[in-house]
């Protein structure tokens, strides 16, 4: 379909969202494959270096997704695909230059530069080819073409051919072994969501769902702020040390607690006095522990609505949750 017309109103879905629709059967078998591939993620996410899921280029995304109406899972998705994409860039270079060591200090500090300038200077152009890539993972019809890509580029001031286009778009394949098709948090909060409401919850799914989209988007764009404020609670400590930092990465990459945090917290917002039962089912379901939930919840609001939180209101110590998440940290290690 021709996507370079005028531009309409971004699509929410939100209208034609329905919980309850799919036998239990096959909710159970998805969740469970959920967990195993977030079990996976979780153990994958050790070794990793860095982070970026940085709020200018999450709102980056968010903003061109939105210009492209595109759905709110393609966006999450190009975010994942690029942050995984990056990584890999910034591992391969870290591991070239350690093979540089070998010889002379000018020649690795010229080679040194030579890569860095790459990787930044197709920085824009490997974002849009995670966008691309994500809406061709999404819903076919709304496939962004390479004209409206390069047309979006040319206005940058970036001049690109469809031939490199296609040549970036591989090379993100390539570097991710064409695994790019990876559930992203909202498939997880979607998904409890409909289990939640065969559990009998009190706060209906479709009014949890709007809310938790809106938090999930405010995760993405104070990714940092937030998990900062998760490790110091789980450390005791507000001046975490680099190894405490780079033992937190797993937990970052735990889209199953990123999930309940965000769930616990929606329901926080709209109903209150149904936030324990919500919080009771999330850790049946997952086997999550409540104080963690309570934690993530606690966190998230905190940087949304600020006092009369969760934290405040129940009768979790706080220290109880802080022990709980350095459980979790720990034996993510």
């Amino acid at each position: 379909m021709n996507m370079d017309g005028p531009m309409r109103p971004r699509l929410s879905s939100l209208g034609d969202l329905q919980f309850g629709a799919v036998a239990t059967e096959t909710i159970e078998d998805a969740l469970l494959h959920l967990a195993q591939q977030n079990e996976q993620a979780v153990q994958a996410a050790g070794g990793r270096l860095g982070s970026f899921r940085e709020t200018r280029i999450v709102e980056f995304i968010f903003l061109l997704s939105e210009q492209w109406c595109l759905e709110k899972s393609v966006s999450y998705q190009a975010v994942e695909i690029l942050e995984r994409f990056m990584v890999k860039q910034a591992e391969n270079i870290c591991r070239q230059a350690t093979i540089q060591l070998r010889g002379n200090e000018k020649t690795e500090s010229q080679n040194w530069r030579a890569l860095k300038e790459q990787l930044f200077n197709k920085f824009i152009l490997r974002l849009v080819s995670c966008v691309q890539l994500a809406s061709k993972l999404s819903f076919h019809y709304k496939i962004i073409s390479n004209i409206t890509v390069l047309n979006f580029l040319q206005a940058l001031g970036y001049l690109y051919t469809k031939e490199e286009l296609l040549e970036s778009e591989l090379d993100v394949l390539k570097s991710l072994n064409f695994q790019i098709n990876l559930p992203t948090p909202l498939a997880y909060v979607e998904m409890l969501l409909e289990v939640l409401g065969y559990n009998g919850c009190l706060v209906p799914a479709t009014q949890l769902h709007a809310t938790c989209l809106i938090l999930l988007d405010l995760v993405y764009l104070l990714h940092e702020p937030i998990y900062e404020s998760l490790l110091r609670a789980s450390i005791e400590n507000s001046t975490p040390s680099q190894l405490q930092g780079e033992k937190f990465i797993s937990v970052k990459e735990d889209f199953m607690l990123l999930a309940v945090g965000i769930i616990a917290a929606s329901a926080f917002i709209q109903n209150h006095e149904c936030w324990s039962q919500v919080v009771e089912h999330l850790q049946s379901i997952t086997g999550i522990a409540s104080e963690s939930i309570a934690e993530f919840s606690y966190a998230i609001l905190t940087h949304s609505v600020g006092a009369n939180t969760p934290g405040r209101q129940q009768p979790v110590p706080p220290h109880l949750a802080a022990r709980a998440l350095k459980a979790a940290a720990s034996s993510n290690t």
